[in-house]
């Protein structure tokens, strides 16, 4: 018939490694991510080889050949939600839902704690709130936009502040 698939052979080594060049040449990864990936490959198609599959050690061996960086991965994701908006709290859960070790996450998240004000207010001004709004909003559009910003990663403080501004009234970052 010709609709019929012919049905797809189980993974070896060499395989595996195919498969894992193609994943990060498509995708900018982590270890962790691409090791999931190569795992769920594995139980999916099976596997053939000699040894028995070890998804993890094709992952550093392509960490180790500097196709895979968990640091830049961390750093250009937390620049990415950073420009979006999104404050530390919702960087640092990206970056665990990564498979980003807490010492590559670490130094990027002391950084989008530096960057918290500017990333707040990129948000205001994406969702026109606070010192973006066309008019003053009432309480409870505030309390909704607060809810919005805190959900965005930001602390209450910051999201209180940012909020209450006037339109027009951008606040100052060092008080």
């Amino acid at each position: 018939m010709p609709n019929e698939r012919r049905p797809i052979p189980p993974l070896d080594a060499r395989g595996l490694d195919a498969l894992a060049l193609r994943y990060v040449e498509r995708f900018a990864t982590t270890r962790g991510k691409l090791a999931a990936y190569l795992a769920r490959k594995v139980r999916e198609r099976g596997w053939s080889g000699d040894a028995s599959a070890d998804p993890q050690a094709v992952a550093e061996r392509m960490a180790g050949l500097g196709y895979v960086d968990d640091r830049a991965f961390a750093e250009a994701k937390s620049r990415a939600l950073g420009r979006r908006g999104y404050g530390t709290r919702r960087v640092s859960q990206a970056l665990r839902a990564a498979h980003v070790d807490a010492a590559d996450a670490e130094p990027v998240l002391a950084g989008s704690a530096d960057q918290a004000f500017d990333s707040a207010l990129a948000f205001a001004r994406r969702r026109r709130f606070g010192p973006y709004a066309a008019a003053v909003a009432d309480e409870r559009l505030r309390e909704r936009q607060m809810a919005a910003m805190i959900r965005a990663g930001h602390g209450f403080a910051l999201a209180r502040r940012i909020v209450s501004a006037a339109p027009g009234d951008i606040p100052d970052p060092d008080t």
